[in-house]
């Protein structure tokens, strides 16, 4: 069976949606709108069927849920559709090969991309945030890991969902 093709992520956010808007649209074209917050089949699946949500608290509570019925599997496709958080433009290129170096040791350990939250953290305090959160997390063992990483995919896709509906 072929997998569909995932769209891409972006780092800014999409244009704001009502919420009526997204309960009464195209499944499709919820799911594809949903594959830009986590690209979990399962979990866009599982947002899009459960409509209509009376408001957005009801929809940011079925997103935690089904963020926590994600398989190791589903951590992998979500995973394989992220990226670090950008830096600043005037972040120094040391600074980029700090985290270039960083990162590579956690692909090396994990085998996967470093995810990390960084909502609510000043633009200039990111790098320092992503650099600690790799380090701090280069101890974990792979199960420990797990754990983590799906917290932050659904801290992620939270945080992607408010900015789909302007919030």
């Amino acid at each position: 069976m072929a997998v569909p093709a995932l769209p891409e992520q972006s780092r800014t956010s999409p244009s704001p949606h009502s919420l009526d808007a997204f309960n009464t649209a195209p499944a499709d074209d919820v799911r594809h709108t949903l594959l830009t917050c986590l690209r979990s089949h399962r979990w866009s699946h599982r947002l899009t069927d459960h409509r209509p949500y009376p408001d957005l608290d009801a929809l940011l509570a079925a997103s935690d849920e089904a963020s926590y019925d994600l398989t190791p599997g589903d951590l992998t496709e979500a995973l394989a559709g992220e990226s670090l958080p950008a830096l600043p433009d005037d972040t120094y290129e040391a600074a980029h090969m700090a985290l270039d170096a960083a990162h590579a040791a956690y692909e090396a350990r994990f085998g996967h991309v470093f995810v990390i939250c960084a909502d609510g953290i000043a633009p200039d305090e990111v790098l320092d945030h992503v650099l600690a959160g790799i380090r701090s997390r280069l101890t974990n063992d792979p199960e420990e890991e797990r754990v983590v990483v799906a917290e932050e995919l659904r801290r992620l896709a939270k945080g992607r969902l408010r900015a789909v509906f302007g919030f």
